[in-house]
């Protein structure tokens, strides 16, 4: 079921990634296809129609970068190289198309590849299984793009990533959580209006202290 976030795709957290993965999505070809999108953040089309030999060396052996082709980008900007991490080459090795086919994820009856829609529904199918509402195939980008931001990494690398044209399109994908703008406005506080108080690190003492400390001894 979709819920209106008004354009943006839904932020996956760590269980509902954890539960997708392991329960949601029903073969290998399927974590293949939704790895390749959260582990690249690359978009839907463009892990549908990458082939075989941008992700695989003879045998299944894995290449270091998955590369996406300028011609299978969005706007034809550039030709992009994204290191393989861990996580996504044991997806990759549990994956490996069989027989070897020109795409990687072969469409119908193994012609052409898989159709962006088709991958739609087997990830709304998963979603629906588990219970978890709202996501939709942009969501592994977005979601992918708003964890390297939120690790500190640094816009313009991030765009090297993403494939973005420009930093302001890359800054509409990430999200800002209401704890992350709590901690920004809290910083605000360094910003006082009106002298801070200050206290004394030992109280004075009382008067009645004061004065039996000053009373005469009596011999």
């Amino acid at each position: 079921m979709k819920i209106d976030r008004h354009g943006k795709a839904k932020i996956l957290s760590q269980q509902e990634i954890e539960l997708l993965f392991s329960e949601g999505l029903q073969s290998n070809r399927d974590r293949a296809i939704f790895g390749i999108c959260l582990y690249t953040a690359c978009r839907i089309r463009e892990c549908c129609t990458l082939r075989t030999t941008d992700v695989y060396e003879r045998f299944g052996v894995i290449f270091p970068e998955i590369t996406f082709r300028k011609g299978d980008t969005k706007g034809k900007l550039a030709t992009r190289a994204i290191p393989v991490i861990e996580e996504l080459r044991i997806l990759l090795l549990d994956y490996y198309p069989s027989p070897r086919s020109w795409f990687l994820f072969p469409g119908l009856n193994g012609t052409g590849y898989i159709h962006q829609d088709s991958a739609a529904r087997v990830l709304r199918k998963a979603c629906q299984r588990v219970g978890i509402r709202g996501v939709s195939t942009h969501s592994f980008r977005r979601t992918a793009l708003t964890q390297m931001s939120n690790e500190g990494i640094p816009l313009r690398i991030i765009q090297e990533v993403s494939g973005h044209r420009n930093l302001s399109q890359l800054q509409k994908y990430l999200e800002v959580k209401p704890e992350q703008v709590r901690g920004a406005v809290s910083a605000l506080s360094m910003l006082s209006t009106v002298g801070k108080r200050g206290y004394p690190d030992t109280p004075s003492p009382s008067p009645d202290f004061t004065s039996q400390n000053t009373e005469k001894p009596l011999f």
